[in-house]
């Protein structure tokens, strides 16, 4: 068994203990000593963090076998050989992304919360919601796979990391759990 931090990352807070620029950081919301982020989000993304004592553990979660799954929020409208492409896979930079899993969702979730700033709204141009699961977790991944089939991603919000959901957490809220380290 091992403790694990399950943490709701607000937008545009960094995804480490301490920042030099002044931005908004782990610190300012976890009093934790001995835990680390096992993974990373982007300063611009929200959502489920993991972090943990364990160097093992850590390991594993950043690992192909925890899967990464997301709430996204694209500007446009999916077409179906977009979502083939996500799914049989994209190059970039140096190697190859596939979505295990993509959905498109047929409205915004009502569980989700408003975001801080507000997304920006054009009247013109439409948005969707999908849900992206990977085995990877390169830097802004879902974010370059998402532009090569042009929809950029206006809002990306990890919901689940292996077993582990994000579930009523809300930004800025963690909790401690005990699972299974194997």
């Amino acid at each position: 068994m091992a403790d694990i931090i399950v943490f709701n990352k607000p937008f545009q807070v960094m995804s480490q203990f301490t920042d030099t620029q002044q931005r908004a950081h782990l610190g300012d919301f976890i009093d934790a000593p001995g835990y680390y982020p096992a993974g990373r989000l982007d300063y611009n993304s929200e959502g489920l963090m993991l972090l943990t004592d364990d160097g093992q553990l850590q390991q594993q979660i950043s690992g192909a076998d925890w899967h990464k799954s997301y709430l996204i929020q694209v500007e446009g409208i999916p077409k179906a050989k977009d979502l083939q492409r996500l799914r049989t896979g994209i190059t970039i930079k140096d190697y190859q992304a596939k979505a295990l899993e993509v959905t498109v969702l047929a409205k915004k979730p009502g569980w989700l919360w408003p975001r801080k700033p507000p997304v920006r709204f054009r009247k013109k141009i439409p948005t969707s919601w999908l849900t992206i699961t990977l085995d990877q977790g390169k830097n802004r991944q879902v974010r370059h796979m998402l532009a090569a089939v042009n929809l950029p991603v206006l809002r990306l919000i990890r919901i689940k990391i292996g077993d582990l959901e994000l579930a009523d957490l809300q930004p800025g809220e963690w909790n401690l759990q005990k699972i299974t380290n194997s």
